[in-house]
């Protein structure tokens, strides 16, 4: 793999990549300040050049996707609120309970096709109390999660997106967007990432998967609302102190690691159009959007997983028959020919 320290082909995810030498350059320059006092300029650029890039007013840096996503739901919500999301959602499946343990809210759940919703899901989803003699939950928050991970790296259609977000705010709700590999789908789409989320009142920016940060995601949004994000990033215990060369990486990443996202989506491509052409192999080519390749076999998963380790080739399985490939900026035109090769062994 393209720097990297190891002979074997890593592709169970997009959050294995390390810092290439030249970022490591910057962080080891990077001027810092302590951030908990507001004083750190490092951060305190990145956190404006995203909002600024995003068309929001501020942002504030932390230190996961996760975090960033628990506290934009702290934020919008109150305890006794409920969340209206995808069935196969990130902050739904894999963010501990988040929702529930830091929120106190409830979960509605959509099933999307692909795990890409539809305004007239979200609409039938958004519970009120009023009007249930108080059997409901308040519907406040809709999250979209974009690109959809476990729906095969798939991207919102932006009409799809805008009407989401008018059916929320014309329901009470905010809007949100779990933008874990939002940088993704501006390559994918070739939209502004501005004009992706314009209607939408936060937006989770992760910079430690396809933009090859060490660490860090940028939370954005209006003045009042980053304002109130930042006690709540306190409160869960997330702030630091000399983060700026942590926001150094993130910076080097904004400006040499978000154009060469397109050779992760051609490699993938490439790698489902193969694979799907090998008699105990399918792969739904339409999902292959950006850089993620699910990849149905005739064959238990997890044996797979332990057929291709013993080839170098290490993936995760997504499910009892499911595996997973998930290109970065590690991987190279020779890596995708040993996975193939090994795919083809099976």
């Amino acid at each position: 793999m393209r720097e990297h320290p190891s002979g074997r082909v890593d592709v169970r995810s997009d959050t294995i990549t390390q810092p290439v030498p030249a970022m490591r350059a910057v962080m080891e320059r990077a001027e810092v300040g302590d951030d908990v006092l507001g004083d750190d300029p490092t951060v305190i650029e990145l956190q404006n050049r995203v909002a600024k890039l995003f068309g929001k007013e501020a942002g504030l840096f932390v230190a996961s996707g996760t975090m960033s996503n628990a506290i934009a739901l702290r934020a919008h919500t109150v305890p006794g609120d409920e969340i209206i999301c995808d069935k196969s959602a990130h902050i739904y499946r894999y963010e501990g309970g988040g929702y529930a343990a830091l929120c106190g809210a409830s979960i509605a759940l959509v099933d999307g096709e692909k795990s890409i919703m539809s305004a007239q899901q979200v609409q039938v989803a958004i519970r009120k109390s009023a009007g249930s003699q108080s059997h409901y939950p308040n519907g406040k928050l809709v999250c979209v999660e974009n690109t959809a991970n476990l729906g095969g790296g798939g991207c919102y259609p932006q009409s799809v997106l805008d009407e989401i977000a008018i059916i929320a705010h014309n329901n009470d709700c905010k809007a949100h967007v779990d933008g874990a590999r939002i940088f993704n789908a501006v390559i994918a789409t070739g939209t502004d990432p501005a004009r992706i989320c314009r209607d939408y009142d936060s937006v989770s920016i992760c910079f430690s998967k396809g933009l090859g940060a060490p660490v860090g995601s940028v939370l954005v949004g209006s003045n009042e609302f980053i304002a109130n994000a930042h006690r709540w990033r306190k409160m869960f215990g997330g702030g630091w102190r000399q983060a700026g060369m942590l926001a150094a990486a993130c910076l080097y990443a904004l400006d040499h690691h978000i154009d060469r996202l397109a050779e992760d989506h051609r490699r993938a491509k490439f790698l489902g159009d193969e694979i799907d052409q090998m008699e105990k192999f399918k792969v739904d080519l339409s999902t292959v959007q950006t850089n993620m390749v699910y990849v149905d076999c005739t064959m238990d998963a997890t044996k797979l997983v332990q057929s291709l380790s013993a080839l170098g080739i290490d993936l995760f399985d997504t499910g009892p028959n499911t595996v997973r490939i998930v290109t970065h900026l590690h991987i190279t035109d020779e890596d995708v020919k040993r996975i193939i090769a090994a795919f083809a062994a099976q």
